[in-house]
């Protein structure tokens, strides 16, 4: 206990970043990959080694888990470091690509600054303050109260279903309610009154969710990212969505502020306007997938980067547009689409005929001579 006090006291940062891995790879591994890659990458001041031994970076906390013959997780850096120093050392971690004997990607996802922490502990001992208080309030502490009244919401969150979902209070009496991914989501809501949030944690729906929006009146609001797009696709297939509404592109639900989150539901859209009408089943119909694959091609656009993807829309592999071909010619099981910062040539419309692969997607085509039937076309 006493080392996470004096942790929490020292560092002023926490770099947090996600890791992904072909292949099985244990802790060990990504600590020995984050010190090894590093080193001699930046100044000696910046050295990751010497930084620790003066203390300056606290203990790597790596969380990993296994599937299908792949790891992913998360990667946690305490820093002491100032702020730019912090960023420079969160940039460079993405410059890791070998993990043990595996190819490995690494994104940094946020640097947190742990002062919000204290600052939160403020507030936990103002509510109580508050609670307590016997005289009038003045007006020039209302503002205050207000605040404080706000975190207090925090506390309201509830559990849903026998998967103990986060949930706000209202979701099990309110005939209306919103499907959100993460708890963050749902305490972000709860922040501005909105106490009928209910999340789905991850991906995969489940099945106490799918069941609930049989017999409610459903808003799907997702994050303004390809992540969104996954949910919701994924909520359409197994329970009833009626509205959809998404973040500003590129936001989280749990970031947004009161405003944008009120522009939001505002502005939902009934599921049938944006799907023609068309509740995609164990699969989205073909003009569903066109959608979806052009907002993957959006979100590469000018990363120089290539997705192959099986036929749900999940990466199968991610590599370099000037590896694409020998890519595709060596390793091309279950593709069923490919999109790409590029352009379509002839030369990869032959070999993704031959391999079997159904799309090919990029910002345009060159001549096309010679199109197979079987192979889509698809261009910004």
């Amino acid at each position: 206990m006493g080392k996470g006090i004096e942790e929490l006291t020292t560092t002023k940062y926490l770099i947090h970043a996600q890791i992904n891995a072909n292949g099985i790879v244990e802790k060990p591994d990504v600590v020995g990959a984050v010190f090894g890659q590093t080193e001699g990458l930046l100044s000696n001041d910046l050295d990751l080694r010497e930084l620790q031994k003066t203390g300056r970076i606290g203990r790597i906390r790596v969380v990993i888990h296994s599937n299908g013959g792949k790891a992913k997780g998360e990667i946690v850096i305490p820093s002491s470091l100032d702020r730019i120093e912090t960023a420079i050392l969160a940039a460079s971690l993405e410059t890791i690509n070998r993990v043990g004997p595996c190819e490995a990607h690494i994104k940094t996802l946020k640097v947190e600054d742990v002062r919000a922490v204290k600052r939160e502990q403020v507030v936990n001992r103002a509510k109580e303050i508050y609670k307590g208080m016997m005289e009038k309030v003045t007006p020039e502490s209302m503002k205050m109260i207000e605040e404080v009244k706000e975190a207090m919401r925090i506390h309201e969150i509830s559990e849903f279903g026998d998967e103990k979902l986060p949930a706000g209070p209202s979701v099990h009496t309110s005939d209306a309610i919103l499907v959100v991914e993460g708890r963050s989501d749902v305490l972000n809501l709860l922040k501005y009154g909105i106490r009928n949030a209910v999340a789905v944690e991850g991906v995969s729906i489940p099945q106490s969710v799918a069941e609930l929006t049989k017999t409610k009146t459903v808003t799907a609001f997702v994050d303004g990212d390809r992540g969104g797009e996954l949910i919701l696709k994924e909520l359409m297939q197994v329970g009833e969505v009626d509205y959809v509404t998404r973040a500003p592109r590129g936001k989280e639900v749990e970031d947004l502020e009161k405003e944008e989150i009120m522009i939001a539901l505002r502005d939902k859209a009934p599921v049938e306007q944006i799907y023609n009408n068309v509740k995609p089943k164990v699969q989205p119909k073909v003009e569903d997938k066109v959608t979806l694959l052009k907002n993957i091609l959006k979100d590469l656009e000018g990363t120089g980067n290539c997705e192959l993807l099986d036929d749900a829309l999940n990466i199968l592999k991610e590599v370099r547009v000037e590896e694409l071909y020998d890519e595709l010619k060596n390793n091309a099981k279950k593709t069923y689409a490919v999109v790409f910062d590029g352009v379509i040539s002839q030369r990869l419309v032959d070999i993704s005929s031959s391999k079997g692969i159904k799309n090919l997607v990029a910002f345009k085509s060159s001549d096309i001579v010679k199109k197979p039937e079987k192979l889509r076309l698809i261009t910004k």
